[in-house]
C-alpha cells in the first residue's frame, strides 16, 4: 500500500445529483486535473464551457440500453483498480492504452427518493443503480491510490486537500473517503433489498440489512461514559429526525429518545378532534391531556404528575401559541416538540436559553407501517411498528353495567396512552386527562397501585379532597392475570376498566368487576412496551 501523497491528474465525473457539479469541475481544471465524465453530467459540464472527454472516447463503445451501459468496461475499471506501484499492473496498462483515474466523483440513482416518492415497481427497478457502485468499490478499494467522493459535503474537502497538497491527496484522506464510499454502496443496497422485501410481502427474509447517515455526532450516550451518536434513516417522516431546532443546546441522546416518545405518544390524538398534549420523563408519560385549547390541554397534563414533569419533555399536537408557551414556561422544561410555533411563543421561549424548541410542519402517521429494530447479544430482534388502533365499534362489554358514553371516551384515550407507556401499564383518565400513570413495574398490581399514589400525593398538593382517580376510566396494556390488579384500581375510584382479555382467569376477573360495580370492555388487542 502506497503511504505517499499521490497526485491527481484525471478525474471520473459521474452524478445525478448536480448540486455543486460546475464549482467543482471549474476548481479541478484550474488546477490542471482532466475530465471523464458521462450523459448527463457531461453536457453540464460543456454548458459551463469547461473541457470534458466522453467516457465512450476511452472505452471505444458508446452508451447503449438506455444508459445502462456505459461505465462497465476495463478501460473504466482498469484505470481504477491499477496498482500504480506494480509493474505488471503498469504493463497492462500500457499494452492496453489503459489511462490511469484518479479520483471518482460518483452519487448514485436517486433509489431511496423514487421509492420515498410511491413510483410503482418497475420504475423503482429502473432506479437502481449498476456501473455507480461497481466504480466506488473499484475506487474504493484502491485508496492507496485513488480518491472516491460520494457526497457532496466532501467536495469542499477534496478541494482543500488539493490545495494543501498541491494537487495531491493524503493516504489518511483518501481512507476517510473509501471508508464513506463503502457504507454508502451499502446503505444503498440495503434500501434496495429492504425495498424488495416489502414488495414481495417478505417480513422474514433470510438477510437483513439497516443503514443511515450521521445527523449528529452526541456527547455521550445515556450515560457520560457512553459515546454516542445520531443516525437518520432517510425517512420523510414526521419527527425529531426531520425537525429543525429554533434554539437551545444540542439535544442529548436522552432527550432525542424522550422527544421521539413524546411526538409519537401526542400523535395518537389527531387535532381535528382537538389540542393534546403530552409530557414524558425517561420515555414513560408522565400527563397527557387534550383541551378546548393547547394551553388548557397542558394544564390538564401537568396536573396528572407536577414532580415529574420537571425537566421533562413536551410535545403539542398543534401550532404552540403564546399562552401555552407561557404556561410552559412556568418549570424548567427540557425540549417542546410541535408541528409548528407562532413568533410571539418563539419570543417567550428566547427568554429561556437552554430550553429546546422543535419544529416538524406535521405529525407523524401513527398508523404508518414500518420496522422497530433491537440489539440483542449476537443479533438483533426485528418487529413491525405498534400501530394498533382501537375504535367505540371494537369494544366488547364484558360485565353487567355498560359503560356511558364519557366512560367509553376516557376508556379510548386511557388506552392510546398506555400504548406508550412501558409494561406493566395502568392509566387513569378522567374527563379527557391522565390523573394517575403506573409504569414499567414487574406485578401488574405494583403498576395500579403505583399509579393510584401518585393521585394522592398530587390531590395533596393541589389541595383537592380526594385523588382525580374517582370517577376515572382504568386501562391495563394487557390482561389482568389476577382480580387484584382490577380491585386496587377499583379502590382508587376507578369507575370504567378497558383491557385486552385473554387471561385463564377472565371470568374470576370478570366476576369481580361485577361485584365492584365495574363496567369493563375488552379490546382483544394488548400493547406491550418493552
Amino acid at each position: 500500500m502506497n503511504n505517499d501523497m499521490v497526485p491527481v491528474r484525471r478525474a471520473l465525473i459521474s452524478v445525478s445529483d448536480k448540486t455543486g457539479l460546475i464549482d467543482l469541475a471549474r476548481e479541478l481544471v484550474a488546477m490542471g486535473v482532466e475530465l471523464l465524465s458521462t450523459g448527463g453530467t457531461a453536457h453540464a459540464i460543456r454548458e459551463a464551457g469547461l473541457a470534458v472527454r466522453d467516457v465512450s472516447e476511452i472505452t471505444r463503445f458508446p452508451e447503449m440500453m438506455d444508459g445502462r451501459v456505459k461505465t462497465l468496461h476495463p478501460m473504466v475499471h482498469g484505470g481504477l483498480l491499477a496498482l500504480r506501484d506494480n509493474h505488471q499492473h503498469r504493463a497492462a496498462m500500457a499494452e492496453h492504452g489503459i489511462e490511469a483515474i484518479d479520483l471518482l466523483v460518483v452519487n448514485l440513482y436517486p433509489f431511496e427518493a423514487t421509492v420515498a416518492a410511491g413510483a410503482d415497481y418497475q420504475t423503482c427497478i429502473e432506479n437502481i443503480d449498476i456501473g455507480g457502485p461497481a466504480m466506488i468499490r473499484a475506487a474504493a478499494k484502491n485508496h492507496g491510490f485513488v480518491n472516491v467522493v460520494v457526497d457532496v459535503e466532501d467536495y469542499a474537502p477534496l478541494l482543500d486537500e488539493l490545495r494543501a497538497g498541491k494537487g495531491a491527496t493524503s493516504f489518511a484522506f483518501r481512507q476517510r473517503l473509501a471508508l464513506t464510499a463503502y457504507a454508502r454502496t451499502a446503505a444503498y443496497d440495503a434500501a434496495v433489498s429492504g425495498w424488495m422485501a416489502d414488495a414481495l410481502g417478505q417480513s422474514e427474509p433470510r438477510r437483513r440489512a439497516v443503514a443511515g447517515m450521521l445527523a449528529q455526532s452526541l456527547r455521550y450516550g445515556e450515560n457520560p461514559h457512553q459515546s454516542a451518536a445520531f443516525y437518520k434513516d432517510g425517512s420523510v417522516r414526521e419527527g425529531v429526525a426531520t425537525a429543525r431546532q429554533w434554539q437551545g443546546k444540542e439535544l442529548s441522546y436522552n432527550n432525542i429518545n424522550d422527544t421521539d416518545a413524546a411526538f409519537e405518544l401526542v400523535a395518537e390524538f389527531d387535532p381535528k378532534d382537538g389540542p393534546a398534549v403530552a409530557i414524558i420523563k425517561h420515555a414513560n408519560p408522565c400527563g397527557v391531556a387534550r383541551g378546548a385549547s393547547l394551553c388548557e390541554a397542558y394544564r390538564a397534563a401537568f396536573r396528572c404528575d407536577q414532580t415529574s414533569a420537571f425537566g421533562g419533555i413536551i410535545a403539542l399536537n398543534g401550532v404552540l401559541d403564546a399562552a401555552t408557551a407561557n404556561e410552559i414556561t412556568g418549570i424548567f422544561t427540557e425540549v417542546v416538540i410541535a408541528p409548528g410555533a407562532t413568533d410571539e411563543a418563539r419570543e417567550i421561549f428566547a427568554a429561556k436559553k437552554n430550553l429546546r424548541l422543535l419544529t416538524t410542519g406535521g405529525l407523524p402517521d401513527v398508523t404508518a407501517k414500518g420496522r422497530i429494530w433491537r440489539q440483542v447479544s449476537g443479533g438483533y430482534l426485528v418487529q413491525d411498528r405498534d400501530n394498533g388502533r382501537l375504535h367505540l365499534g371494537d369494544l366488547k362489554v364484558v360485565t353487567k353495567r355498560t359503560p356511558t358514553e364519557a366512560e367509553l371516551n376516557d376508556m379510548l384515550f386511557a388506552w392510546r396512552v398506555a400504548k406508550h407507556v412501558k409494561s406493566n401499564a395502568i392509566v387513569y383518565v378522567r374527563d379527557l386527562a391522565t390523573v394517575g400513570i403506573g409504569a414499567g413495574q414487574m406485578s401488574r398490581v405494583d403498576s395500579a397501585r403505583i399509579a393510584a399514589r401518585k393521585a394522592e400525593d398530587m390531590a395533596a398538593a393541589l389541595g383537592l379532597e380526594q385523588p382525580m382517580t374517582r370517577g376515572s376510566a382504568v386501562a391495563s396494556d394487557a390482561f389482568f392475570p389476577f382480580a387484584d390488579g382490577l380491585l386496587s384500581a377499583a379502590e382508587a375510584g376507578a369507575c370504567a376498566v378497558i383491557q385486552p382479555g385473554g387471561s385463564m382467569r377472565d371470568a374470576e376477573v370478570i366476576a369481580a368487576a361485577d361485584d365492584a360495580g365495574l363496567a369493563m370492555v375488552f379490546t382483544g388487542m394488548r400493547h406491550f412496551r418493552h
